[in-house]
């Protein structure tokens, strides 16, 4: 990195008040997850987003999406830092200790971005202490790097926007439509996939021989089969809440407990 990049690097990571310094810049450069998102998984997960090619106003909501599948070890955000495009990013670098990496244009037209993203996640995967990836980005450059994560035997987590290549949503294990995150109006800009024959297909494959399937084996199969599946898409939160709401399938709570796991079945099966 050239002098007067590093010094526009370390503008965008200049907290915005000297009395913010002691607070905002330790937290900064270590790549750990916010105290307040815990998350009972432990899986460790690398967060690598494209900011490019992501909205910084979506990030934070995303970060409490990612605690549903792990804690994030590693947190980064690359880019061309230098250019006057990303300066909407600084404040969410700041406080969600984002650590930005720098990369410059060198040729018009060519996406240097990517490939650092991409050596980056190469190095970790290679590393052995990481878990799974967070790929950040609407871009269909990532689909050979998410094939080739899965390969490996790690998970991969996408998120971008609803126009994202389906070639891309395709390698990921799951992908989450960052529109999901934005108001109800946004929301409904979601494709929604027809529900009843996505759930019905995952019962069947799934039931045992009283006919019962445990609702989080379904949860997987709809998710191997369709990764842009977000119950959030149909108006719920969780699953249970949405299989609950069909009126086709039987739900039980195992061992009478409301808030323990849930068995699912077809109706007349």
């Amino acid at each position: 990195m050239g002098l007067a990049a590093a010094h526009l690097i370390t503008d965008v990571l200049k907290p915005a008040s000297d009395s913010e310094a002691s607070d905002i810049q330790p937290k900064f450069l270590c790549e750990v997850p916010d105290s307040s998102m815990s998350s009972p998984n432990t899986d460790k997960l690398a967060i690598l987003i494209d900011a490019d090619n992501a909205q910084a106003s979506v990030i934070r909501d995303l970060l409490r999406e990612v605690v549903q599948y792990g804690a994030a070890k590693i947190k980064r955000a690359y880019g061309d830092w230098t250019t006057p495009h990303l300066n909407s990013w600084r404040n969410t670098l700041q406080s969600l200790a984002i650590q930005p990496i720098q990369q410059c244009r060198y040729t018009s037209g060519k996406n240097a971005t990517d490939s650092a993203l991409i050596i980056d996640a190469m190095d970790l995967l290679h590393g052995g202490k990481i878990d799974g990836f967070c790929l950040v980005s609407s871009d269909s450059d990532f689909t050979p790097l998410a094939t080739r994560i899965r390969e490996a035997g790690l998970a991969v987590y996408g998120f971008g926007e609803k126009k994202t290549p389906s070639a891309f949503v395709a390698a990921c294990d799951k992908f989450i439509c960052t529109e999901s995150f934005r108001a109800p109006v946004a929301k409904s800009a979601v494709v929604k996939r027809p529900l009843k024959p996505l759930l019905i297909a995952a019962i069947t494959e799934a039931a045992r021989e009283d006919g019962w399937a445990s609702l989080s084996s379904v949860g997987s199969l709809v998710r191997k089969s369709t990764p842009l599946f977000d119950p959030r898409t149909y108006g719920c939160k969780k699953l249970g809440q949405l299989v609950r709401r069909e009126s086709y399938l039987e739900v039980k709570a195992l061992n009478g407990s409301a808030n323990g796991h849930l068995d699912v079945r077809i109706k007349g099966k």
